[in-house]
């Protein structure tokens, strides 16, 4: 059986009402950033706990950016990205979400 996503969940388990980000019309908002941000999050929780830490870093680096109004330390959230990329195997959720906003902050 095949763990690749196809396209409709999001990965090989379903983390809630996932769906893709569309970059048709330039780069996503923030409120979509952090949806993404908080499924990879629980998609690190499940699939790879020991490295959930990446995934707090990137939510708490776009929340602050909520907050202050500023662009999010994409330094950051790069090396936390890199950092999941280099851990997250072919087919898992951790991976589907990691490339979405690797897309998303053009890194």
């Amino acid at each position: 059986m095949s763990t690749y996503n196809f396209g409709n969940t999001g990965g090989p388990a379903n983390y809630g009402d996932f769906r893709p980000i569309d970059f048709k019309n330039g780069t996503p908002d923030l409120p979509t950033l952090m949806a993404v941000a908080d499924r990879l999050t629980q998609a690190l929780r499940a699939e790879y706990p020991g490295i959930a830490g990446y995934g707090e870093t990137i939510q708490a680096e776009l929340a602050l950016s909520a907050e202050d109004g500023l662009p999010p330390n994409r330094g950051r959230i790069r090396t936390a990205l890199d950092n999941i990329a280099i851990a997250a195997g072919a087919g898992t959720g951790s991976l589907t979400f990691t490339r979405q906003l690797t897309h998303a902050f053009d890194l």
